[in-house]
């Protein structure tokens, strides 16, 4: 019996080397992204409409930042989540498909959120009052409501149980899958129970880290162990 050796396609260069390249500077973006959101966010999350609208208002260059912010995160979560799973999954099948399951959904509900912000910058831009721009808010369709149900049960235990595919994979150091399991706890305390944005700057922020070992992690493997070759 013969065996045919593998070898990279030779209808194009290799992009093994690239794609582990992107996957490890796209893998921090996202969080860091959120991080810098939950900094800047004109208002606390559990403002009422009103005093949301006039927080808002008040900075609506603030207000803007966090929409580019927000665009930035949505561009980038998904790709890291799956970029962390692909490392995962080789010791920790069922906890990284389970993360996955709640982390993927949870991220695409993000865009469906930033409605609301949206309206809250683009109702005074129009040139709405108050008034007006809070009637907005609050009129907001129900789908609103069962995508922030998606993203925070998503990415909060999403998060966690990634975190711990990575401490059980050890595609890392501990520190790094700690971090990245405690971040979602400290964003929820810092987000709903006790509002701090310096703390959720932290939370998402070690979550941020936890990613960037994953993605120094990514560049220090060889490409076959990234990515099988292409069959020719």
């Amino acid at each position: 019996m013969t065996t045919t050796a593998v070898r990279p396609s030779s209808t194009g260069r290799d992009a093994r080397t690239a794609s582990r390249w992107l996957a490890a500077i796209v893998l921090p973006v996202g969080p860091a992204a959120i991080a810098l959101l939950r900094y800047f966010l004109p208002y606390d999350t559990i403002d009422d409409s009103s005093t949301i609208v006039s927080k808002t208002m008040a900075d609506l260059d603030r207000a803007s930042l966090v929409l580019w912010l927000g665009f930035i995160a949505i561009l980038t979560l998904v790709p890291a989540a799956f970029a962390v799973g692909r490392l995962t999954r080789r010791r920790a099948p069922w906890l990284t498909a389970v993360a996955l399951f709640l982390l993927v959904p949870g991220y695409l509900s993000l865009g469906w959120l930033t409605g609301g912000d949206i309206s809250l910058w683009a109702g005074p831009e129009s040139g709405l009052d108050a008034g007006a721009v809070t009637r907005l808010y609050d009129t907001m369709h129900p789908t609103t409501d069962l995508a922030g149900v998606f993203f925070v049960v998503g990415h909060v235990l999403g998060t966690i149980l990634l975190g711990i595919a990575m401490w059980r994979s050890r595609v890392v150091a501990k520190w790094a899958a700690l971090a990245v399991i405690v971040s979602q706890p400290i964003h929820f305390v810092a987000a709903v129970i006790v509002p701090n944005h310096t703390v959720d700057l932290i939370g998402w922020g070690l979550q941020a880290a936890g990613f960037a070992a994953v993605g120094w992690a990514i560049l220090r493997m060889r490409d076959n162990e990234w990515d099988p070759p292409a069959v020719p």
